[in-house]
């Protein structure tokens, strides 16, 4: 079983590689990056972030698991 990560830990990771908290909706949160390409992603404020939700969030910041690891 993959380890589960907690959004909080999540967020942190992405604000370190240049996402910031746009806004939130309920427990939904928001983050964009932008760049040459403006990146959104959306992060449910759990404790535990489901595999696949994980695995979404890691398509729509366009990083890859390792990349996101680095910054944790």
């Amino acid at each position: 079983m993959p380890k589960l990560y907690s959004a909080r830990e999540i967020i942190k990771a992405l604000q370190r590689s240049g996402f910031s908290v746009v806004s939130q909706k309920g427990s939904h949160i928001k983050m964009r990056k932008i760049g040459e390409k403006t990146l959104t992603t959306i992060i449910p404020n759990h404790k535990e972030i489901a595999w696949g939700t994980f695995q979404s969030i890691l398509e729509q910041a366009q990083m890859s698991k390792e990349e996101l690891e680095k910054n944790i």
